[in-house]
């Protein structure tokens, strides 16, 4: 079985690594190949995380690009495209591909569709904002990576919607119930578009940094401003994110509850956890359902919610260590791609 995959990214972008690069070598065993187009490069990503740019030039090269690629689908038995084949234009293309009768998958780990429905822009508001619900419609099959995704695909009208967690490869997660015993890490891992979510607790952080010795690791987080408080800040490499979570203590996932943070898809909890890390979150979207309160990890709301569970793990090495166990075993049973290919695999099969 042949497959054409449309990622948005090449390996350097974190939702085409983590929904279809790392299925690639489980794919291939059970007899279905995969060639991937990426629309935007490597190169794109660097700029857009060092300088916070969209070069007009790389962009425009990624469309063309794109559009030459579409004159081979038909040579493929499925196409799978994540989130949408030209982001900021109709669905010109999805609409071509099912007339030409090629079935597709469509893969969503983020709300994009609100990029187009709760724009400020009022022109991109008006002539976009049923795209992704007209993509969705048109599709073979909807993956979507949590429950908010899922809900939009059904009023959408979609075909067939099929939940599939983001996940890691325990293959390369080792689990590890070491902590430190010098300072204490708060961690978190992300990019520089999602390191803004930290300022939403810098008042926590400021408090608890004052009264303890620890220090606040960022692990992709780029140049950000957290006076007052010891900050590490370490360039992301995919060769030692994993060593770069494991020497934190807990890691932390501060989001605010409003529609786009609502369909993301907590992968960095699912990274921590996997790591055997105790987790802090805001219960918004599926870190609500990924975080068992106590067990796996606390939901924290309040200030004093942060405050007190982080005070809880500083004091407490064996409650660490308990929960990072519970966490990597949820992780075993329900968010790896040793899990989650089985289920792949019967998805594209059955089309």
């Amino acid at each position: 079985m042949k497959i054409l995959a449309f990622t948005r990214y090449g390996h350097l972008g974190a939702s085409s690594r983590v929904r279809l690069f790392q299925y690639i070598p489980y794919l291939n065993r059970e007899g279905i190949k995969v060639d991937i187009v990426p629309l935007f490069s490597d190169e794109y990503i660097r700029n857009l995380y060092q300088n916070g740019r969209k070069p007009l030039r790389l962009v425009f090269k990624a469309y063309i690009k794109r559009l030459i690629s579409l004159a081979r689908i038909e040579k493929y038995d499925l196409l799978w495209i994540e989130k949408e084949l030209f982001p900021m234009l109709p669905a010109w293309g999805e609409e071509l591909i099912s007339l030409l009768k090629i079935p597709y998958i469509v893969d969503y780990d983020d709300a994009i569709f609100h990029n187009y429905d709760l724009s400020k822009n009022v022109f991109v508001r008006s002539l976009l904002k049923d795209k992704i619900d007209i993509v969705m419609r048109k599709a073979a099959v909807v993956i979507a990576g949590n429950d908010y995704l899922a809900e939009r695909a059904l009023k959408a009208g979609a075909k067939r919607v099929e939940y599939l967690p983001s996940v890691v490869d325990l293959e390369k997660y080792k689990f590890s119930d070491e902590f430190n015993s010098d300072v204490f890490r708060i961690g978190w891992i992300g990019s520089p578009s999602t390191s803004k979510y930290l300022k939403l607790i810098y008042n926590v952080l400021i408090r608890f940094c004052s009264e303890h010795n620890t220090h606040l690791v960022l692990v992709g987080s780029g140049k950000i401003n957290l006076p007052g408080i010891i900050t590490e800040i370490r360039e992301w490499s995919e060769e030692k994110e994993i060593a770069d979570i494991q020497s934190f203590d807990v890691g932390i996932m501060p989001l605010p509850d409003e529609p786009w943070e609502r369909g993301k898809c907590g992968y960095k909890l699912i990274q921590y956890m996997a790591c055997g890390r105790p987790v802090i979150a805001s219960p918004v979207g599926i870190n609500d359902k990924l975080i068992v309160n106590g067990i796996n990890g606390f939901k924290a709301t309040t200030e004093e919610e942060w405050l007190n569970y982080l005070e809880e793990l500083y004091k407490d090495y064996n409650l660490r260590k308990r929960i990072g166990q519970a966490g990597r075993k949820i992780v075993e049973e329900k968010y790896s791609v040793q899990v989650t290919t089985k289920q792949l695999v019967r998805i594209i099969k059955s089309i």
